[in-house]
């Protein structure tokens, strides 16, 4: 069983290449923390400029990136979040960026912050997206051992489910298989129902460019089962 529940993360800094990201891997965490008087920080390397899922409505570019920028605002208001900071990389584009400039950058915001533990995708991105992998090294590279990491995961069960409805090659970058952990492995897994899930839920349906399509392909009650599960694994360096 999980090792870990929300209140012993402390000060949460949660790390994400896309506006989106946030709300998927941990959005009801950093609302349960926020509730019980937690410190959440929320960075964001990329505007999504480049992730358009309608060309005609929200065509890929500046005009999406303010999109995106006032949606992912208004999720953060949901879900209690005050505190974001935006690195400005490029959507795409990430593995590009110099590292050692991404990383004195992450290192500042930690020192700062000087959260207990930080939320991020693991080595692999949850779904091989160079941008996530990027993120996920930057933090590694800018942490040192006295903060907590935890890598976002998902159960064999979700994976089950979900594509059900969506096909993987359409969730996976590459033509690999998605890293499934179960439940009793992870040491932070939470299992969101009730007003909580609602609340996520509302998070989510604010950043309408993003999740049409996938409303679409489940319905919104499907979906809004789907975005129940936030589970991470830890890793600690030496």
């Amino acid at each position: 069983m999980a090792s870990l529940a929300v209140e012993d993360l402390g000060t949460i800094l949660s790390v994400w290449a896309h506006p989106d990201d946030e709300g998927y891997c941990c959005g009801g965490i950093m609302a349960m923390a926020r509730r019980a008087g937690q410190r959440v920080v929320c960075v964001t390397a990329t505007r999504g400029e480049l992730g358009s899922t309608d060309p005609d409505r929200w065509p890929a570019g500046p005009q999406l990136a303010e999109v995106r920028t006032k949606e992912l605002a208004a999720a953060l208001a949901v879900l209690g979040v005050t505190e974001h900071h935006w690195l400005d990389y490029p959507d795409g584009g990430c593995q590009a960026v110099d590292q050692a400039e991404a990383v004195g950058r992450l290192r500042a915001l930690v020192e700062t912050v000087k959260p207990d533990t930080i939320l991020v995708f693991g080595p692999d991105g949850a779904t091989y997206h160079p941008d996530h992998i990027a993120v996920s090294r930057w933090v590694s590279a800018a942490v040192g051992s006295d903060v907590r990491i935890l890598h976002q995961v998902n159960t064999p069960e979700w994976f089950e489910e979900v594509t059900r409805f969506v096909p993987i090659d359409m969730m996976m970058m590459v033509d690999r298989e998605p890293v499934a952990v179960p439940a009793a492995e992870c040491v932070l897994y939470v299992n969101l129902e009730g007003e909580l899930l609602d609340l996520k839920f509302q998070a989510m349906l604010c950043q309408e460019s993003q999740v049409t399509p996938l409303i679409a392909l489940t319905g919104p009650e499907v979906y809004r089962g789907l975005l129940a599960e936030e589970a991470f694994t830890e890793i600690r360096l030496d």
